[in-house]
């Protein structure tokens, strides 16, 4: 069950890819370089930062074990930079990306990539907008010089803005107004975030993403898609002084572009807990879910967000965690349970758990022994064992996504454009490992509060009974 997270536009990409973003947003790497130098295979995790002139930063991950590249291009914008009455336009954005320009029209990005042996996609979230193209290193140019011309030159018709707008629109649909679960979600991110835009979906309110046309659209790309307002990536079997060359031969082109300042936005008090009860007739399983308001790294004292991401572990991260062995394994009250934290935010994280009970267990039964579970975090400091192997798993996850260059690429990425700094990526794993029990303790008193919380019950409904039409009374023949 994922209750956050982008949306990939193609290639069945979205369950693979959550997954591979949970597991690689901190891999370790080795410390960072500000000047450059070429890289030896044992340097092949050192980070090279530098700028164009026209404002783009550039990030530089050499791995010299096979001749091939990872191109990300981050976007310092997304469903948070949402216009007032244009929610999903970020995501909009997304789809036009792909819609072509004059010297590229069409769909010809995405063949020219496949045509030279690559594979590309994007997604999108409330805090960025990321492409990517996997490919040969020796055609790194080639998918530069198509990502530099769609920055600058995207064709923004009217014909194109309503065929993308009607293929948004029917993505919502699909993945939304027929998921139960995606609908559930979405009123409890509206419910928990208030008047922050944490709470409009990123995919959009239907009723919104109709307004969508050339004007919006001009409007948003002028002011966040420039070179200015974006983090380029690339990691693989490069140097820093090939990746600058190519880049300036490329993006240097683009002009920077005047910005609009982001929001900071204050999040209003919760002053009680809300609780949201859906019934439908299309569900097929019922759902227990608590979804907190919590600090992110961004937002957090030290040492805050590691006990966060230890505690989900603790709580819910496998199958010897303590909610999966209380609800499923002990008193087998659940067929399923488990626990999250998405820390990785401009502003405030969430800290999920559900269950799915087993038939003839109600989800009241579900949620008070899961409020045990949580009640015992919060007065007694995990047992030293516990703590041992939640964080070896944690760190372990995050060492093996090292030898992935796509994940190596996200990590950067994604710390960098809310905000973070290479060496958070760096030293996450030293930081998991000096998470104390007592902080463990204290982040799951002070933040899995009720008045921070929403709880939601998904449960199916039975149709209504619509009684059959009587029967005409006959007719009597006369004679």
């Amino acid at each position: 069950m994922t209750f956050s997270m982008a949306c990939f536009k193609r290639n069945g990409l979205a369950a693979l890819l959550a997954a591979f973003v949970a597991l690689s947003l901190f891999a370790p790497a080795a410390a960072q370089q500000t000047g450059e130098r070429h890289a030896t295979p044992a340097a092949r995790s050192k980070v090279f930062q530098f700028a164009l002139q026209n404002g783009m930063r550039v990030v530089v991950v050499p791995d010299r074990r096979a001749p091939v590249v990872t191109q990300m291009l981050w976007y310092r914008v997304g469903g948070v930079d949402d216009p007032p009455g244009l929610s999903g336009l970020a995501h909009f954005f997304e789809h036009m990306m792909f819609r072509g320009t004059k010297a590229v029209p069409g769909d010809q990005f995405a063949r020219t990539v496949a045509r030279n042996g690559g594979q590309d996609n994007a997604f999108t979230t409330h805090d960025y907008t990321a492409f990517y193209e996997q490919i040969a290193k020796d055609r790194l140019p080639i998918v530069m010089g198509l990502e530099a011309d769609r920055m600058a030159n995207l064709d923004l018709s009217d014909k194109n803005v309503r065929t993308e707008r009607d293929v948004v629109m029917e993505e919502r649909r699909m993945r939304v107004d027929n998921d139960p679960q995606s609908l559930l979600q979405e009123q409890m991110a509206a419910a928990l975030h208030l008047s922050h835009p944490y709470g409009r979906p990123v995919i959009g309110w239907a009723g919104e993403i109709r307004h969508i046309g050339r004007v919006e659209a001009r409007d948003f790309y002028t002011h966040h898609y420039a070179p200015n307002n974006a983090i380029l990536v690339v990691a693989g079997d490069v140097t820093p002084a090939e990746v600058r060359a190519d880049a300036e031969a490329a993006y240097g082109k683009v002009p920077a572009r005047d910005q609009v300042p982001r929001a900071d936005y204050v999040q209003p008090p919760r002053l009680g807990e809300t609780r949201l009860a859906i019934r439908r007739t299309d569900v097929k399983l019922p759902v227990f879910v608590r979804s907190y308001r919590v600090v992110s790294y961004t937002e957090a004292r030290p040492g805050e967000a590691e006990a966060l991401d230890v505690l989900a572990q603790l709580m819910g991260g496998d199958a010897n965690s303590a909610l999966y062995r209380s609800l499923v394994v002990d008193k087998k009250l659940a067929a399923d349970a488990g626990v999250s934290y998405d820390g990785y935010r401009r502003d405030s994280g969430t800290f999920l758990l559900y269950a799915v009970p087993r038939p003839g267990v109600s989800l009241a039964r579900l949620e008070q022994a899961s409020d045990a579970v949580i009640a015992r975090f919060q007065k007694t400091p995990p047992k030293p064992a516990d703590l041992a192997r939640a964080k070896t798993q944690l760190v372990a996850d995050a060492t093996y996504q090292r030898d992935s260059q796509f994940a190596m690429a996200m990590a950067y990425g994604r710390a960098l454009v809310i905000g973070l700094t290479a060496e958070d990526v760096q030293e996450w794993p030293d930081r998991i490992g000096k998470v104390a029990p007592a902080t463990v303790q204290k982040v799951a008193a002070s933040e899995l509060v009720k008045a921070e919380a929403v709880t939601g019950y998904l449960q199916p409904e039975a149709p209504k009974f619509v009684p059959p039409a009587p029967m005409p009374a006959k007719r009597e023949a006369h004679q």
